[in-house]
């Protein structure tokens, strides 16, 4: 809707109240003429546009709640009914404004996309490199992609490596490195140092220009929503015109057809159900969640299938340390904090996360001297006068067998690994992952009671670490390693099926969010092209917020249909009165007003907090959970030390195994194990009545609990019997090894159940 229909709008609706106001004013002075002239004025400025807005609904095949108003508004100017013209002409200028205000279409902008494809490439010549407009490269060209910048078109990677961050293709938010010949997607981004690439498509055949193609042409598919006024009109507008013209030929009466025409217009429908709406809109807003226009959130009522991007949708979007393996004789936490001091000037997005780990862990960084960067290959600097570098693996040098084990672990957890390296030998490893939200399976649980019957996840990641986030969240399904194109498609196919909701952060996903018929962003981190191309965008970093939005769109619609109904059966005994010429014009349309009054103030319900309200914490029980969390966030390290007592009872059962168990229990009894009881006995009380929290999981909780504490004394029992033989028996090996990798598994689930409990709480 432009900017000059709005301005109309308001005008009209300026005018239509100016001419009712000033014609009461007549009237009570005594001016009856002026009254009437003023009035009939009124009724006049709204018929024009009015008969406009009716012809326009014709030519598309439609003829909404505005004809029963044109109708009424001729009628009363026929029967010289001035005073009832104006207050009809002042109800369809308060519905149409109201309305400019819930129907904003989305421009479905890809303008951010556009602006991002580059405009010229570096050509490689025999005589140098010359920059030449992308419109001139050909196949076969060879072009230098310099640090940082986008790869113009489609090609195969010249240089020996080339490391490049393709998030913007795949959404995957770890970078990955092509080698000599491998193929390079246009679009993404060069993440080291400048390379070549030799040109295997030419700019309109690549891969970017094909994803602002899409965007382009799902949005220009994307239908224009039916109003929810005119769903109804469908069979009042019949039924009042059968009332009326059957009064007028009962009676002989054209007074009362016009009576039956003015009762019932359609106020219900023209304000009830845009006031509840844009009351629903005006509610989203504060839960963070802006939606583009009235019929967005009406479609996002009716939603059944909910389709998921993965990497910053439902995991966070960037890498975390998922663990900190040292070698023999070192311990993690010096591992952790020598691979920060080398990293914290890097700018690589695992760097960043290596260096946030540590300052969560309240490490103090040593003394780096001489630090320098290699893209692609990591930082390196010297501390204490010895060499240090992290980043890849020297694979020229023979892997020792602890870090063969991490190797291996990160293959099985999708994890990236980070090796620190001290006078050329191999100190320690740091992995990293992207996890899984904390309020993702809670977001999941509410969008499942709001009535989303299938929750699917489409992304450009890898088929493994996809399926694996699947089966923990319990989605319907998952389809990976899918393109731009194959997004679009897959959108298409669901909507055939059920009003569809695609939820995505990146360029990438910008085509899919156009093609839903809700398409929903992650604003707060997320692209600028996914945002524009979005109609509901979530402006917090919570995914949350979306099972908040779905709840509050279908109470709005729930009261819009409510108000609309209600109004129509209390305007159809109305017209049944006025056709047996019991109300006349006037008193009929002062009549319609006060059902007006009673129906918006039904829809303004839809401003209020609905199911989707939690209630406040006391401040007692909120300073209780920041210090859980704390605590929760402090023993990650406890957990993870339990795997690596395990570890080495499978490298070398000795006394340093030994010491490594006895490490272990104790943190377990004096860490573990309190924090647990702490949030069995303090949390769980505290919040005793809170909907959705803790409370809910505790007997799942209580069970992993009960469990961790029944392991725990397996291990006392395994170090008594040890302690009194001297060393650890061979008998004993295994079932230690599998108490430990037990806890450890326990544990972890435990850690994850709590982030989901103290996000919500912290909401």
């Amino acid at each position: 809707m432009t900017a000059a229909a709005n301005m109309f709008e308001s005008a009209l609706l300026v005018l239509t109240a100016a001419a009712l106001l000033s014609g009461a004013g007549a009237w009570a002075t005594g001016a009856l003429g002026l009254a009437d002239s003023l009035w009939a004025l009124g009724t006049l400025v709204a018929v024009v546009p009015a008969v406009a807005w009716v012809v326009a609904a014709l030519r598309q095949g439609r003829a909404g709640v505005d004809l029963i108003a044109v109708l009424a508004l001729g009628g009363t100017l026929a029967v010289r009914e001035y005073l009832a013209g104006a207050l009809i002409a002042l109800m369809l200028a308060t519905g149409r404004a109201l309305e400019a205000a819930a129907r904003r279409r989305a421009s479905h902008d890809v303008r951010s996309l556009v602006e991002r494809v580059p405009r010229t490439a570096r050509l490689r010549t025999g005589t140098g490199v010359r920059a030449v407009p992308l419109a001139d490269v050909a196949v076969g060209d060879l072009l230098v992609v310099g640090p940082g910048e986008v790869v113009p078109v489609d090609g195969d990677v010249e240089s020996p490596r080339a490391v490049l961050d393709e998030s913007v293709l795949t959404g995957e938010s770890l970078q990955v490195e092509r080698v000599q010949e491998e193929a390079v997607r246009s679009g993404v981004i060069n993440a080291g140092g400048a390379f070549d690439l030799r040109a295997t498509a030419t700019e309109e055949n690549s891969a970017y220009a094909e994803i602002v193609r899409l965007a382009r042409q799902a949005g220009a598919e994307s239908a224009p929503v039916v109003r929810l006024a005119d769903r109804y009109a469908a069979w009042f507008l019949p039924v009042s015109l059968g009332v009326a013209g059957l009064a007028w030929l009962l009676s002989g009466s054209a007074e009362r057809a016009v009576a039956v025409l003015v009762v019932a217009t359609p106020c219900p429908l023209l304000l009830a159900a845009p006031v509840a709406i844009v009351s629903g809109l005006s509610r989203a807003s504060r839960r963070g969640v802006v939606v583009r226009d009235g019929g967005s959130l009406e479609n996002l009522g009716q939603a059944r299938t909910l389709l998921l991007d993965k990497t910053g949708t439902l995991t966070g979007g960037r890498p975390r340390v998922l663990d900190v393996v040292a070698a023999p004789g070192r311990r993690p936490a010096d591992v952790l904090g020598l691979a920060a001091a080398l990293d914290a000037y890097s700018p690589h997005v695992l760097a960043q996360a290596i260096v946030a780990a540590a300052r969560e862990r309240g490490l103090e960084l040593p003394s780096v001297t001489d630090v320098r960067e290699d893209p692609g290959r990591g930082a390196t600097g010297t501390v204490d006068g010895r060499p240090a570098s992290i980043g890849r693996m020297d694979t020229t040098k023979a892997m020792p067998a602890w870090a063969e084990a991490v190797d291996n672990r990160a293959l099985l957890d999708g994890a990236a690994v980070a090796w620190l390296t001290v006078d050329g030998t191999t100190a320690g490893a740091v992995l990293l992952h992207d996890p899984v939200r904390p309020d993702a399976m809670r977001t999941l649980r509410h969008l499942r009671a709001s009535g989303i019957e299938r929750i699917m996840m489409l992304t450009g990641d890898r088929a493994e670490p996809a399926r694996e986030v699947t089966a923990l969240l319990g989605l319907d399904g998952v389809r990976a390693e899918l393109s731009p194109a194959d997004k679009v498609a897959a959108v298409r196919a669901e909507r055939e099926r059920a009003v569809t909701v695609m939820v995505g952060d990146g360029v990438n996903d910008a085509p899919a969010l156009a093609a839903a018929d809700v398409g929903v962003a992650m604003g707060a981190r997320g692209s600028t092209a996914s945002s524009e191309a979005a109609d509901v965008v979530l402006t917090t970093d919570r995914v949350e917020r979306l099972a908040d939005a779905v709840a509050i769109a279908r109470r709005a619609r729930r009261i819009a249909v409510q108000s609309a109904l209600a109004g129509m059966v209390m305007s159809l005994l109305a017209m049944g009165a006025a056709a047996w010429g019991l109300l006349p014009p006037t008193a009929g349309a002062l009549l319609q007003e006060g059902i007006d009054v009673a129906v918006i103030l039904n829809a303004l319900r839809a401003l209020r907090a609905g199911a989707e309200r939690r209630p406040a914490l006391t401040p007692a029980a909120a300073r209780l959970v920041r210090r859980l969390a704390a605590e929760q966030h402090d023993l990650r390290d406890d957990v993870e030390a339990v795997r690596t007592a395990a570890d080495r009872l499978s490298d070398s059962p000795g006394p340093r195994a030994l010491a490594a168990v006895e490490e272990v229990y104790r943190l377990l009894t004096e860490r573990l194990l309190p924090h647990e009881a702490a949030v069995e006995h303090q949390l769980y009380p505290a919040l005793a009545g809170q909907p959705d929290g803790p409370a809910v999981a505790a007997p799942a909780v209580r069970r992993s609990r009960a469990e961790t504490e029944r392991l725990t004394r397996r291990v006392a029992l395994h170090l008594r019997m040890a302690r009194e033989r001297g060393s650890l028996g061979a008998d004993q090996l295994n079932d230690l090894r599998s108490c430990l990798y037990g806890l450890h598994a326990v544990l972890r689930l435990q850690l994850a159940q709590e982030d989901e409990e103290y996000t919500s709480l912290t909401d």
